[in-house]
């Protein structure tokens, strides 16, 4: 009972905040304090897969995300473009990307093309079984 019960509070709890992320996001833009450099979705620099995850430095599962992000980064530096945009900080530049909730990852092709988007915690394995089902081939590299 007690068990169902700490459930309930948690499913509650990011029901919540949810909730209150989806009002935060869904404010007018001119309420944003942002710069107009900001305000500029992230651009392609190369011609790479892009992974781009929106979450907030504060959300729980975006924390447990950003070592996963940093270490695909940096282990496929060169084949794969990793970014991340915090919406609590930076709202504006996750308006283009109308998302839900976070954490929320996008997966583009090298020509930009939206291929596949996630909500919610998104672990290491998944996110390269998903770019293996998407047809982009990332050279083999141990965690």
């Amino acid at each position: 009972m007690a068990g169902n019960r700490s459930t309930l509070r948690l499913v509650a709890a990011v029901v919540i905040v949810g909730a209150a992320v989806a009002a935060y996001m869904l404010r007018p833009a001119a309420d944003a304090e942002t710069s107009q450099a900001d305000d500029a979705p992230v651009a392609q620099s190369t011609a790479l897969p892009r992974l781009l995850d929106l979450g907030a430095d504060k959300c729980v599962p975006c924390k447990m995300m950003a070592p996963i992000l940093e270490e695909l980064k940096e282990t496929y530096a060169g084949s794969l473009q990793v970014e991340f945009i915090d919406v609590w900080k930076n709202p504006t530049a996750a308006q283009p990307y109308r998302i839900r909730v976070i954490p929320t990852q996008i997966f583009f092709s090298a020509d930009g093309t939206e291929l596949f988007r996630h909500e919610g915690f998104y672990s290491r394995e998944d996110i390269l079984a998903k770019w293996r089902e998407l047809g982009v081939a990332l050279p083999e590299k141990d965690a």
